[in-house]
């Protein structure tokens, strides 16, 4: 199992981007995505959650009307578009997967929000 982040950079406050996760190694479309966050001195975040088995979708208070979270299934691949992006969203940005019994990370993809 690999799951691979990409998309992220410095973006102004107020800015729009779009992450990916790639995913490999397991039955993408019959497993829960999910994305957390982690910035400098503080616990891992979860910050969103996609059903690849029945497209529902979740979402942190923090987030809830900025991020959406999607799929596509022939790509292995889902996203996390941001948009109206806040200085608190920065963070490492990191995708997961449980494939019972075992939790799958990816390596990253930094999100800093500055002017």
């Amino acid at each position: 199992v690999q799951l691979v982040e990409s998309g992220g950079g410095l973006v102004q406050p107020g800015g729009s981007l779009t992450l990916s996760c790639a995913g490999s190694g397991f039955l993408f479309d019959k497993y829960n995505i999910g994305w957390f966050r982690q910035a400098p001195g503080k616990e891992r975040e979860g910050v969103s959650c996609v059903s690849n088995s029945d497209g529902r979708t979740f979402y942190a208070d923090s987030v809830k009307g900025r991020f959406t979270i999607s799929s596509e299934h022939a790509k292995n691949t889902a996203y996390l578009q941001m948009d109206s992006l806040k200085a608190e969203d920065t963070a490492n940005y990191l995708c997961n997967v449980l494939v019972w019994p075992n939790d799958y990370w990816g390596q990253g993809t930094q999100v800093t929000v500055s002017s």
